[in-house]
């Protein structure tokens, strides 16, 4: 494997690809710490730390990890790429449902970069919206009396952060496009994955000082559970590139036709079925819904309805269990959306390709459904697990969330699928000029 990493600086094309690539990540770093105008930082340090205390704090520590902590010191960067996200993953929604944009899907690279552009301008209305609310949050953080977080309340710093959240948002995107284009790797997924591979410092240096027998608090985890993390990491590490890459290969044998004096089909092939279709997007939306009643709960004074949010907080059988129906069904209600085994099987019998023992059509078709129902349910219940995985660890072993969050959940499934796809991609240019790829026996295949 290290053979491989000095051999992809040998090729010009790739040395400059991984170069360009890393400039661009630095950038977007450098940019994660870069203030927005009028905001006090030492006032709004003390608003988040009691904000990760409330119910609420814990969306809050989702969207500042998808930003790569920018939201906690509301950065230039603070809305990260999240606008971008769920504009993809609406216009992806409302492809499977709206004709137009499902006829616009159909036509290859022209339909494709008119449903990007599309993208782009939900991007902008989505940053614009959260941008302003964020602003009028900052001038009024319900609940925190004696914070005064903006210097000059008023629709002149309104403005000025619609602005500045707005741009800086198209800034990422830009770069990720860069990256796409002139690099190494999807642009958008690595920025993410910058991001969240950010947080392992202060999450080593929090361990660091658990550990240690000469802290303040003196060792509280002892090296026998640091072992048992550590397993508990390869372990985790290992089933998620399992899941990741595990596919059913339905067997597909195509007719042999002759026209004029050649010979079409004949051959056989295969339909590569994932079991994990959905990927970290059941959990965005699980975790969207399961935590925005816990928000609503701390700017709302409401005794009853804090009371009936105050079980769908971490920690709580009722949120472990709720959360886990919803990851459950997100992947079910994703992978009915993306797969469609109807225009499948229509597709195979118009081609003369047919199943072996199955017959082509609405046989093919139920066939198909029945397959994907089976492997589907297998990938839900382990994205469902190992999105749950860091609450048992932190009540197991009484480590921090911080650290707890890098064993399971979004972050750990964002940085194996973005390494593989990075991985493949810099293996295939080695493999085109004739070098090893990282493994000698087979190749690296990405989540795609």
């Amino acid at each position: 494997m290290l053979s491989a990493l000095v051999n992809s600086f040998k090729i010009p094309d790739l040395k400059r690809r991984i170069i360009i690539t890393a400039i661009l990540l630095a950038i977007y770093r450098i940019g994660c710490y870069i203030p927005t105008p009028g905001i006090d930082g030492g006032a709004l340090a003390e608003f988040f730390n009691r904000i990760a205390k409330t119910q609420g704090g814990a969306l809050f520590g989702i969207i500042n990890m998808f930003s790569g902590g920018a939201m906690e010191r509301l950065t230039i960067f603070a809305l990260g790429i999240m606008p971008y996200i769920s504009a993809s993953i609406i216009l992806q929604l409302l492809t499977a449902v709206v004709p137009a944009l499902e006829k616009l899907a159909k036509e290859g690279k022209a339909g494709y970069e008119k449903i990007n552009q599309y993208t782009r301008y939900g991007t902008v209305a989505l940053a614009i919206i959260q941008s302003f609310f964020i602003a009028m949050w900052l001038e009024n953080p319900a609940r925190f009396e004696g914070l005064k977080i903006v210097l000059y309340p008023g629709w002149g710093f309104r403005i000025i952060t619609v602005l500045t959240l707005t741009t800086g948002t198209i800034f990422i995107m830009w770069l990720g496009e860069q990256i796409q284009e002139r690099g190494i790797g999807n642009g958008i997924s690595l920025v993410i994955t910058a991001g969240i591979i950010s947080r392992i410092w202060p999450a080593i240096n929090q361990l660091f000082i658990l550990i240690s027998p000469f802290s303040v608090s003196r060792r509280q985890i002892q090296p026998f559970t640091l072992l048992i993390m550590a397993v508990l990491l390869v372990g985790v590490v290992f089933a998620v590139i399992l899941i990741t890459q595990g596919q059913r290969k339905i067997p597909v044998q195509y007719a042999r036709r002759i026209v004029g004096r050649k010979i079409f089909g004949g051959q056989s092939t295969y339909i590569p079925l994932k079991v994990d279709t959905s990927g970290v997007i059941a959990i965005i939306f699980a975790q969207s819904i399961i935590l925005f009643p816990a928000t609503l709960a701390s700017f709302i004074p409401n005794p009853a309805f804090q009371r009936w949010a105050q079980g769908l907080v971490r920690g709580h059988l009722l949120y472990t269990v709720v959360y886990s129906l919803l990851i459950i069904f997100f992947c079910y209600f994703y992978t009915a959306i993306v797969f469609n085994p109807v225009d499948l099987s229509e597709n195979m019998k118009k081609y003369g390709g047919f199943i072996p023992g199955i017959r082509p059509g609405t046989h093919t078709t139920e066939y198909l459904d029945y397959i994907m129902t089976r492997i589907t349910l297998a990938g839900a219940v382990f994205i469902a697990f190992i999105a749950i995985f860091p609450d048992f660890l932190m009540a197991w072993l009484k480590v921090p969330y911080l650290i707890a969050s890098f064993f399971g959940g979004t972050g750990i499934l964002i940085i194996v699928g973005v390494i593989l796809d990075t991985l493949k991609q810099i293996e295939s240019h080695l493999l085109m000029h004739h070098y090893e790829g990282f493994i000698k026996s087979g190749h690296i295949r990405g989540r795609r």
